[in-house]
């Protein structure tokens, strides 16, 4: 595991280091510091990271820009901000953060983030269906929504769309655990790809518009809190 920690300020990037070193002492990783958040997005260019804590408050370039930089290099890399201020939380969102950490560090909380990158990590994050008679692997990070369509469900990726026989309730629950929501009975959505919310209508990646139930209106908006928070994990 790559990881890499922004902050201007020393004594919390020695204490954050300190701290991983000390849970991470059975597992196989690199940790490297930076003081700027420039050369961290050069650095990260030449060689991507897994983990990234950023601080949001840097004189060079704040957290959120360095943020939008290292997502534009990386849809996979895991970033946490370093911050006491949760009215970030929407701008974060923009750049599907996983979670806000206030300073100083809280150690039960990081084990949290590090025991779900692990998992993370340590899963497939993909699913296996059957088109037209073969078998095709789609990534699930890149799964904007699916749509139930009688006895078929039609996947609606980032590269492309699948339809397949199959229940789009089994694969609500084969995905509850990797940020789905089902928003209406005819369809389940991934939450990183959600851009925004109108009245009754999520707006997702390439401006699609999904409706929502009336149900699940509020149940969604929780959802993306949470999502956003990182409490669902």
């Amino acid at each position: 595991m790559r990881i890499a920690i922004c902050d201007d300020e020393e004594i919390y990037r020695v204490q954050l280091k300190t701290i991983l070193d000390k849970l991470l002492i059975n597992v196989d990783y690199d940790i490297d510091t930076f003081s700027d958040g420039n050369i961290l997005s050069d650095a990260f260019g030449k060689c991507p990271y897994d983990l990234v804590f950023l601080d949001i408050e840097m004189p060079a370039v704040d957290g959120i820009t360095l943020a939008k930089k290292i997502r534009a290099k990386s849809e996979n890399a895991f970033i946490v901000f370093l911050t006491s201020h949760i009215e970030y939380a929407l701008e974060g969102y923009e750049v599907n953060a996983l979670r806000y950490l206030t300073k100083p560090v809280d150690i039960d909380k990081l084990k949290d983030v590090i025991r779900h990158v692990q998992e993370k990590q340590g899963s497939a994050h993909q699913i296996i269906v059957k088109e037209e008679g073969e078998e095709t692997v789609i990534d699930v990070s890149d799964v904007i929504y699916m749509e139930s369509m009688n006895q078929n469900v039609r996947i609606v990726t980032s590269k492309g769309e699948h339809i397949i026989r199959y229940n789009i309730g089994d694969f609500e629950e084969e995905l509850k655990n990797d940020g789905f929501f089902r928003i209406h009975r005819g369809y389940l959505i991934s939450l990183s790809k959600v851009k925004k919310l109108s009245k009754n209508d999520a707006i997702m990646d390439g401006d699609i518009t999904l409706p929502v139930s009336r149900s699940n209106v509020k149940p969604l908006k929780e959802a993306l809190y949470a999502y956003v928070e990182g409490s669902a994990f």
